[in-house]
């Protein structure tokens, strides 16, 4: 099932808006002091109103650097989270993102003032539909919209500049490294108590990975849950 986010023009905050402030204490005193330092991704981390991705409830503590629950046992993932997975994708304005859960829309709408088009997929069909709703309203118009398991991907939108994961499987999924570009980044947690962030860069000969930092992320479900077939040993 797909909904598009039809609308063409992009709306900033307004000036006015009494969050303003508020980014700006989360951007210096949570980003710039440690070692974010992409200017585009600070920027965006500066314009994209987060809480309004935040329930109503939890909405005084949007810009504390923690996560935040969103309902169906899901969370928000804390700002620092966030900027620091964009900047380890190395995004470009012309690249094409595919993000694996799409949660409260947080990462999607960063993601979306940096890239050409957003692909992001939620197996919970209440979450993606909320999501669809505050990125609807706030009018950024190059997010894609599917409700689904994301251990597949998106095969039909392949291939991509870069992935993001926010749940962590046990194990890389091939199927997203197969939808990647060649030097296509994928960023995502793996494991399962003790979880590491990757990143795996597609190059022309195979791939290679870099353990970024450790992260607690809230597992990936469907697919990814399934038992694997057991290796068989080499003779």
């Amino acid at each position: 099932m797909i909904a598009l986010c039809a609308a063409l023009l992009y709306a900033a905050p307004s000036i006015a808006d009494p969050w303003t402030p508020k980014r700006k204490v989360m951007v210096d005193q949570q980003l710039k002091s440690r070692d974010i330092r992409d200017r585009h991704v600070l920027q965006a981390m500066g314009d994209v109103p987060r809480h309004l991705f935040v329930p109503a409830e939890h909405r005084e503590l949007a810009y504390e650097d923690s996560p935040l629950p969103i309902g169906e046992s899901q969370t928000i993932s804390q700002p620092y989270i966030v900027a620091f997975m964009t900047q380890a994708a190395l995004l470009k304005p012309t690249d094409r993102v595919l993000e694996i859960g799409t949660g409260s829309g947080y990462q999607a709408a960063i993601l979306s003032r940096l890239v050409k088009e957003v692909y992001t997929i939620e197996i919970i069909e209440s979450l993606s539909k909320q999501a669809q709703k505050v990125i609807g309203d706030l009018k950024y118009g190059n997010i894609r919209f599917r409700v689904g398991d994301g251990y597949r991907g998106w095969p039909e939108a392949a291939p991509f500049d870069a992935i993001l994961v926010t749940a962590a499987p046990d194990h890389v999924p091939q199927p997203l490294v197969d939808q990647l570009k060649a030097g296509g980044r994928l960023v995502l947690p793996v494991g399962d108590h003790w979880q590491e962030l990757l990143r795996i860069v597609r190059t022309e000969k195979g791939t290679r990975k870099e353990t970024l930092l450790p992260v607690r992320f809230v597992p990936m479900t469907g697919e990814a849950q399934k038992p694997r077939p057991a290796r068989r040993p080499r003779k």
